[in-house]
């Protein structure tokens, strides 16, 4: 408990040291539209369409797989195999997953 009460007291005396000696002139750059070059015109809590969400999960579906792959590589020589195959499976099954993705049109981008 005391850890986190130093922690928390660290963490708001830094926020409030920002506030307090920080210097806040903000500019006409600093005001401007970020990156995508134009003015916000719709509320940003605004409904996306489904398509980003799906992309986006299959996105962190393959990113994960190549996390798998990387331990698997190193230590393929140690977990002989029986860890060959089961990774083998593993891929397979996400094989299927992309076929199924891919067949029912998800990849596909208007």
């Amino acid at each position: 408990m005391i850890f986190i009460f130093i922690a928390l007291a660290i963490a708001l005396g830094m926020t409030i040291l920002s506030f307090v000696a920080g210097d806040s002139k903000p500019d006409s750059e600093k005001l401007s539209a970020y990156e995508c070059g134009f003015e916000a015109f719709d509320d940003a809590r605004g409904r996306f369409d489904v398509r980003f969400y799906l992309v986006a999960i299959l996105f962190i579906i393959f990113d994960l797989e190549v996390a798998f792959l990387f331990p698997w590589a190193i230590s393929l020589g140690k977990i002989g195999l029986f860890g060959f195959w089961s990774m083998i499976i593993f891929l397979g099954i996400l094989t299927i997953g992309f076929i199924y993705e891919w067949k029912k049109g998800a990849l596909e981008w208007e």
